[in-house]
């Protein structure tokens, strides 16, 4: 059997992503509903990436893509909530990176929702498993949890 998940603070993590929630992300139950926590995991993600110049989405022969991600909730999130979304390393492999995501709400200090948000470097052209290349793993090297 596993522990529990715990919410994480923001000294967790040296990277974050702010995002405002949009009318829609809201269900009908009045809060941001679940489907939009991933879109926040990969905006954080992939926007770290392309602004350190690791990720050109049209031109990178070398892309990571999700094979595994969760999430576990811990309070709501509405609009016009402004969301802070930070990013770390928890494992970086050969050709696998696994992310940690805390979804903030606001100003508060502690997560809303944890997450996990795992890359597999792939030769784009082949689809298949390749090495993480060396300037990428400088970057993710940059934000692992020691």
């Amino acid at each position: 059997m596993t522990d529990k998940v715990q919410p994480t603070s923001r000294s967790a993590y040296s990277r974050f992503k702010t995002v405002a929630t949009r009318w829609n992300d809201n269900d009908v139950y009045g809060h941001v509903n679940n489907v939009v926590y991933f879109e926040f995991f990969d905006t954080a993600i992939n926007e770290f990436l392309i602004a350190n110049g690791v990720l050109d989405l049209a031109r990178s022969d070398t892309v990571g893509l999700v094979v595994d991600n969760r999430c576990t909730y811990f309070s709501s999130i509405k609009f016009p909530d402004e969301v802070h979304v930070g990013i770390a390393i928890t494992r970086l492999g050969n050709s696998s990176v696994e992310y940690e995501v805390g979804v903030f709400k606001n100003e508060e200090q502690v997560c809303s929702a944890l997450g996990r948000f795992v890359h597999v470097y792939v030769d784009r052209s082949t689809g298949r498993s390749t090495t993480i290349p060396s300037e990428v793993r400088r970057v993710l090297s940059q934000i692992v949890r020691k």
